[in-house]
Parts: C-alpha cells; sequence; structure tokens
C-alpha cells in the first residue's frame, strides 16, 4: 500500500506581511500554497475607515470571520455590524462590501473559495498605491474584470 506524500504548507505568525505597505493584509493561505483550493487572508482595517465598496465576484465565494474590532458588512440590501467571533458567507454572484464604522481597528480572516490567486488582487493594488500610479476609467474596469470583481 503506497501512501500519499507528506505536503505541509508552514507560514508561521511572525513572519512579514506578504503585502508592500502599510500592514493591513497578510497572505496567510493563498490559492498558490492550497493548490487552489482556498485562500485565507488575514486583513486590518483603521477606525472609522472604508472599506471595499459594494461589488460581487462571479466565479468564487468570499467569507469573512471577525478577529478584534468590529466590522461592518454589506449584505446588497443593508450594513451589519458584526463582532469578534462572528462568520458572514457570501456566495458566488452575492453582493458585499466592508467598511470600519468602530472607534478600534479592526482585524478579521477573509477566506476565497476556490483560491483563485486573489493574492495578485492585492498586490497589484498595492504597488499602484506605492507608485502614485494614476489609471484612468478604462484602466480601473480592466483591472477590477482581471480580477472578477463586478464593482456596483
Amino acid at each position: 500500500m503506497s501512501l500519499p506524500e507528506p505536503s505541509v504548507a508552514v507560514h508561521r505568525a511572525a513572519d512579514p506581511p506578504d503585502l508592500p505597505g502599510p500592514p493591513t493584509m497578510r497572505f496567510v493561505a493563498p490559492g498558490s500554497v492550497t493548490d487552489g483550493r482556498y485562500g485565507l487572508f488575514e486583513y486590518q482595517i483603521g477606525p472609522r475607515s472604508p472599506g471595499a465598496r459594494p461589488h460581487y465576484h462571479r466565479t468564487f465565494s468570499e467569507s469573512f470571520y471577525v478577529l478584534s474590532g468590529e466590522l461592518t458588512i454589506y449584505d446588497g440590501a443593508s450594513w451589519t455590524p458584526f463582532r469578534v467571533g462572528d462568520y458572514a458567507h457570501v456566495q458566488d454572484g452575492g453582493v458585499h462590501a466592508f467598511r470600519n464604522d468602530g472607534d478600534e481597528t479592526s482585524r478579521f480572516l477573509i477566506l476565497f473559495a476556490p483560491g483563485i490567486p486573489r493574492e495578485r488582487f492585492f498586490t497589484e493594488l498595492a504597488e499602484i498605491r506605492d507608485t502614485g500610479r494614476v489609471l484612468s476609467q478604462d484602466e480601473w474596469v480592466e483591472f477590477y474584470a482581471r480580477h472578477d470583481q463586478v464593482n456596483l
């Protein structure tokens, strides 16, 4: 009887964030590590900060789990506060958004399934921000389309 080869991907909490710039995201287990099964990211957003505006994805679901602070999530109809330990799942095609309406930093996990290469979306956004590059409206439309994000 042959057993499968052992394969464990490790990312220690002490490892530096994978996203350049302000420490707002850490790639815990991106799709490139999970064979595309899921992508797990830790996200941090400051007090009273806008997050992602209303949008949807055609080819993957997105879930949120609040670790600290409070996260306000839009479900396509209304905004609802989520606190430590709360979980929200957004199915493929589900309109959603998030922001921090609270007075403290919110830290939460985002799970993408399947594990599409969502890390490219975040690294490209960081590169645009860090270089000061200004995209035209058409370039933004192409950017979001390439990353399966339909903004409303």
